[in-house]
């Protein structure tokens, strides 16, 4: 359709905006009240029909809240949610990280909706920086936004709708893969340490023969962590990682690690450092995201970490690190998570973790045929992960088409 009659206006002069505001904690009458109030993390649900917290009538005339009608369109402003939108689906008020956009007749509420979708990156771009990025309602309002005719925005809302729905249905199948994915790499992990991957007839609850239950005490050199004092930071020197510098992939990345003095490093070594062969299994926070040290270099890791030393001669440092990952661990941490301000698990629970310990053979035999199957799982998976990026780049794509006149 060819742009007949299409303006392009500043977002503010089309549209009213306004955010809300929080009523002081101080008063909790002010949260016992029946005026839905609307946060930004709660703005993933397309339509908004309830809230976490509701306020009072009094709370709207002592503070900038206000109760916006339904229809509204909003957006979020700060923080990690900066460009998530929904509409209200009930009369709510917000607080100040919520922008409310209102309907009016010469735009169509879910046009401006695809537009400010079409634009997240870019407003997500603009709200960088700060110990909370955020985004104005100056920033907002001037973003440049083509207005056509009411029939033709009526038209794209369509012919969006339409498209999107059937990319929708494709990303959830995707999805849905993905977690059956995880579900059998789980399922594999389970078996193979229950000896079925590698012995026919496995009864259930028992081990095979010549297997025979162990701790992580009794198969390893050393299990332990560094003093918890911080050493001084340096520009350069040893690499000193925390559980920050582990990637999703269960890998190390040195880019953005740390670095202490040789004299500083000598010093924390003695006590324990992580070597080839060696487990790095985190004890606060990121608990079951477990590394395994498989080059030759000369770091650090913080105390957040212990290190797991095995001795090669009765364990595969790729079997227990395997084993480290299966849900017979997750159950273990389980019980010996210590909930605090932060999740952790001591050093002596790590070193009384059970497991199951068959010959050095057997072990071979284990790993050999769990990285043949779980290989295959992370092929899908990489398959899958890039076809749901390719499906955010078609609606990307299809967004484009739409503002710039040539989707219908």
């Amino acid at each position: 359709m060819e742009k007949v009659n299409w303006q392009i206006k500043k977002l503010g002069e089309v549209c009213k905006t306004t955010s809300g505001g929080t009523p002081s904690r101080r008063n909790p009458d002010y949260y016992n009240g029946s005026i839905p109030w609307v946060k930004s993390g709660e703005l993933d649900k397309g339509i908004i029909l309830n809230t976490e917290e509701k306020i009072t009538d009094e709370a709207i005339k002592n503070s900038s809240a206000k109760v916006f009608p339904k229809g509204t369109l909003l957006i979020a402003l700060y923080g990690a949610t900066i460009g998530k939108l929904a509409f209200l689906g009930i009369e709510a008020a917000t607080n100040q990280a919520v922008c409310g956009i209102f309907e009016n007749q010469n735009i169509v509420s879910k046009y401006i909706y695809y537009f400010l979708l079409f634009n997240k990156p870019k407003l997500i771009q603009q709200g960088v920086g700060g110990a909370q990025p955020n985004i104005s309602q100056t920033i907002l309002k001037d973003l440049d936004l083509p207005v056509p005719p009411l029939k033709t925005q009526h038209a794209i809302v369509t012919k969006l709708e339409e498209l999107f729905s059937e990319l929708d249905k494709g990303i959830a199948e995707l999805k849905t893969a993905q977690q059956q994915l995880k579900t059998y790499r789980q399922s594999v992990l389970k078996w193979a340490f229950e000896g079925k991957l590698t012995n026919e007839n496995v009864k259930e609850g028992e081990l095979p023969e010549r297997w025979e239950w162990t701790t992580f005490e009794k198969v390893c050199i050393k299990i332990g962590d560094i003093d918890h004092k911080m050493p001084k930071q340096l520009e350069k020197g040893y690499p000193y990682v925390s559980t920050k510098d582990f990637t999703n992939d269960l890998k190390i990345s040195f880019d953005n690690a740390k670095y202490i003095s040789k004299e500083d490093y000598l010093n924390l070594s003695k006590k324990i450092k992580p070597e080839k062969g060696d487990i790095i299994f985190p004890r606060y926070g990121t608990i079951g995201k477990n590394i395994l040290v498989d080059f030759d270099k000369e770091f650090l890791v913080s105390y957040s970490c212990a290190v797991v030393k095995p001795n090669h001669d009765i364990v595969l440092s790729k079997y227990i690190y395997l084993f480290s990952l299966s849900p017979k661990v997750t159950d273990e941490i389980r019980k010996y998570v210590v909930e605090t301000t932060q999740a952790n698990i001591g050093i002596t629970s790590i070193k009384n973790f059970v497991f199951p310990l068959p010959s050095i053979d057997e072990q071979y035999k284990v790993v050999k045929e769990l990285e043949s199957r779980l290989s295959v799982a992370d092929k899908l998976e990489a398959d899958i992960e890039q076809s749901l990026q390719q499906a955010e780049a078609l609606r990307q794509s299809i967004l484009k088409k739409a503002f710039s006149g040539e989707l219908i």
